[in-house]
C-alpha cells in the first residue's frame, strides 16, 4: 500500500521553518511514497499570508527536490490558499495562480471578512461562529478554484474551548450541502490528521463528515498532515486511513498537475 501526505508546510510559509529537503528525508524515513508541499498563499493585504511566499524560491527547491530524490519519493508543489473565493482579491489571485506551475491547490477558510477565526469567534454564540463559518465553507466550494477543501470543519479548532464541538445532526444539512457542491465540481476534500494533534482531538473534518461524503457519492479525498514540522509528516496516517475504510472508501488520492490519481487504500492480503 503507498502512503502519499498531501498537506505540509515548510519554511516558504510564515508559519514553518523547516527545510524542504530535511520534510523529504523524514517522509522516506516514515515510509511515504509521496508528498506535497502546499505552502500557505493569499494576495489578501489583510491576511497573514500575503507577501511572504516567494513562488519562485519555492518552485526551484522543489525541483531540486525531485531531482535529488527521483525514484525514491513522489514530490508535489501546491498551495494552501486562504479564502479563494474573496471577490476583492479575484483578479489578482487569477493572475498569479495562472503564472505558477502547481500541482495541487488546496483552499481554505482561516478568516471570515479577513478577521481571523480565534478573533471572529469573540462575543458569537456557538450557532453564529459555525453557521457562518460553513457559509463561507460553501462559497468558497460553489466559486474558487481549487481541488480540494482544507479542514472543512476547521472552526471546532478554535471554538471547542470556547463554545465546544458543534453538534453534527443539527448541522448535517449545511454541511451535506457544501458535499453537493463539491462532488458536482469534481473536486475533493482532505482528511486532515492535525486535529488529533490538538485539543479538539478528532480529524478534519469529523468522521461523521467524511461518512456523509461517501454516501453522497463523494471520491475524491486525500490524507493530510497539515505538517508545519518534520515529526508531524505522516502524523496519525494510519488512523486516517482506518476512518476511510469505516466509511466506505477502498481508495484516495494524489494529485500531480492538478489531476487526481487513485491510490488504494488496502494491502494486497486485504
Amino acid at each position: 500500500m503507498e502512503r502519499y501526505d498531501q498537506h505540509v508546510h515548510s519554511a516558504y510559509s510564515f508559519d514553518s521553518k523547516e527545510r524542504l529537503e530535511d520534510e523529504c528525508e523524514a517522509a522516506l524515513q516514515k515510509g511515504l511514497q509521496g508528498i506535497t508541499f502546499t505552502e500557505h498563499f493569499s494576495v489578501d493585504p489583510l491576511d497573514v499570508s500575503y507577501g511572504v511566499l516567494r513562488y519562485d524560491a519555492y518552485r526551484q527547491a522543489v525541483t531540486d527536490c525531485q531531482d535529488k530524490y527521483r525514484g525514491r519519493l513522489h514530490i508535489g508543489c501546491g498551495l494552501e490558499i486562504g479564502e479563494p473565493h474573496l471577490k476583492k482579491c479575484e483578479a489578482d489571485l487569477k493572475q498569479a495562480v495562472q503564472s505558477m506551475q502547481l500541482d495541487f491547490i488546496i483552499g481554505s477558510i482561516h478568516n471570515i471578512g479577513s478577521v481571523k477565526l480565534r478573533n471572529f469567534q469573540k462575543g458569537k454564540t456557538k450557532d453564529e461562529i459555525y453557521t457562518q463559518y460553513f457559509q463561507e465553507i460553501l462559497m468558497m466550494a460553489e466559486t474558487a478554484d481549487i481541488d480540494v477543501i482544507g479542514h472543512l470543519d476547521l472552526a471546532k479548532r478554535y471554538a471547542f474551548e470556547v463554545v465546544g464541538n458543534y453538534d453534527f445532526s443539527e448541522y448535517r444539512d449545511r454541511i451535506a450541502k457544501i458535499l453537493s457542491v463539491v462532488i458536482d465540481r469534481g473536486l475533493g476534500i482532505e482528511i486532515n490528521t492535525s486535529g488529533w494533534r490538538n485539543s479538539v482531538g478528532v480529524c478534519y473534518p469529523s468522521p461523521e463528515v467524511i461518512r456523509l461524503y461517501h454516501d453522497l457519492g463523494g471520491r475524491y479525498i486525500t490524507i493530510s498532515s497539515d505538517a508545519h514540522k518534520n515529526e508531524d509528516i505522516a502524523s496519525s496516517w494510519d488512523r486516517a486511513r482506518q476512518v476511510l475504510l469505516e466509511a466506505g472508501f477502498d481508495q484516495y488520492f494524489y494529485y500531480e498537475d492538478r489531476k487526481p490519481h487513485a491510490v488504494s487504500l488496502r494491502n494486497e492480503t486485504e
